[in-house]
């Protein structure tokens, strides 16, 4: 698939957003006043942030509310339901820090269960999608989970924790990316089901269906060389993993912190685009773009 700006966004900003969120929830780092206000403006900022470059993501941004009705079938609706609920009930949790100096420890509790939530839903939009066997697997949710803690650890100046969890997300995204590239080829999809004429023999491309490019083509595939994505994962992981946990076992400075943020962001950054540029759609195989 193209990895649209928006989506990279999205998924980026809100995720650390959320992480943040959850360890605010937990009460880490234990603040109030003023510097609770910031730990809640930088953490509101990301998500919300992240939330409508997902609207404008859409075709039609003015029907965003109607993502809400279908909270039965739709993991986008229940994403938007438990953004909501998280974001406000963080929001009440946070008034009590900031302007009483209390620390209403169960709401704190649920809105940290809630931010998982929404970090957990967005996870299952793409996990879901039977017609992407690299994001169809349960190894998806927990990169996305294991990726909104370690951002919000090292948001949150929990150096123990991110020292922890950082490695750990390290590990999950080299086994997401070792399990994703076998996926397609061990799926039961071929170009012989994409186009249903299995049944009349061996299948194989002669000629592409279209002479130029179609909105399949250009919303649903996206060929990386295999040599270009190594290259890029090795930065993904040398500027969201290694590096942060590098700059942490130094000396503590605040300088250093922002280092160590801003590298997982980038890397982070760089994990997503490969997250989406990689996706094998099967809609591929029809049109000659994929081998399975």
């Amino acid at each position: 698939m193209h990895p649209a700006p928006s989506v990279i966004v999205f998924t980026t900003l809100s995720g650390l957003g959320f992480g943040l969120l959850v360890f605010l929830g937990l009460g880490m780092p234990a603040v109030t006043g003023l510097n609770a206000f910031i730990f809640f403006a930088i953490a509101y900022i990301l998500a919300v942030g992240g939330l409508m470059a997902s609207t404008f993501h859409l075709g039609h941004p003015e029907r965003a509310l109607k993502a809400f009705s279908q909270w039965r079938s739709s993991w986008l609706s229940r994403e938007a339901w438990a953004a909501l609920l998280a974001l406000l009930v963080m929001a009440v949790f946070g008034a009590g820090l900031v302007f009483l100096g209390v620390r209403f420890s169960l709401l704190g509790l649920f809105g940290a269960a809630l931010s998982l939530a929404v970090v957990f839903t967005t996870s299952m939009i793409y996990a879901q999608l039977k017609t992407i066997p690299r994001w169809n697997t349960h190894m998806t949710p927990v990169l996305f989970l294991s990726l909104s803690l370690a951002g919000g650890a090292l948001l949150a100046g929990q150096i123990t924790y991110a020292l922890i969890l950082l490695p750990l997300a390290g590990v999950v995204q080299v086994l997401w990316w070792m399990q994703g590239d076998k996926a397609l080829g061990q799926s039961s999809t071929n170009i012989a089901t994409a186009t249903g004429l299995g049944e009349g023999g061996t299948v194989r491309a002669f000629e592409p269906p279209h002479t130029g490019t179609n909105y399949l083509l250009r919303e649903f595939v996206h060929v990386v060389g295999r040599k270009h994505a190594q290259k890029l994962r090795v930065i993904a992981f040398g500027l969201g993993y290694a590096l942060p946990v590098i700059l942490l076992l130094l000396p503590f400075s605040h300088a250093l912190a922002g280092v160590a943020v801003l590298s997982h962001l980038a890397g982070v950054v760089t994990s997503r685009w490969l997250f989406f540029a990689e996706a094998e759609h099967v809609v591929g195989l029809y049109y000659g773009k994929r081998v399975a």
